[in-house]
């Protein structure tokens, strides 16, 4: 006697994960990198263990631009948090420019 197909769509489908909020430009992804406030060199030198430092989720976009824009020591100093990144002109332009491009779309970052 012949088995009977299950109607199994086995191994499970993995359920849909819910979207992410960059924390610069605001825009919906499914993914975040993690952005350390202060850079992990920066906080070594200052005695603090990786783990310690502050972070916050930034789309592939939003964080490339910004290591691309802004140097270590920069990062370290005056823009060391997400309101002084937010504050900085050219920052501003970026996240008013990005925020009209779709998740799909590759962004290049000069």
């Amino acid at each position: 006697m012949a088995r009977r197909q299950s109607q199994s769509t086995w191994p499970d489908p993995a359920p849909q994960a819910e979207p992410l909020t960059c924390a610069l430009c605001q825009r919906e992804t499914p993914v975040l990198t993690q952005h350390h406030l202060m850079p992990v060199l920066q906080g070594r030198r200052k005695g603090l263990k990786v783990q310690d430092l502050p972070t916050v989720g930034f789309c592939s976009a939003c964080h490339e631009y910004v290591h691309s824009t802004f140097s270590n020591a920069e990062l370290a100093g005056p823009y060391g948090s997400l309101e002084a990144l937010s504050e900085h002109e050219g920052v501003a332009r970026f996240v008013k420019w990005v925020r009209k491009q779709p998740m799909s779309k590759a962004v290049k970052v000069k």
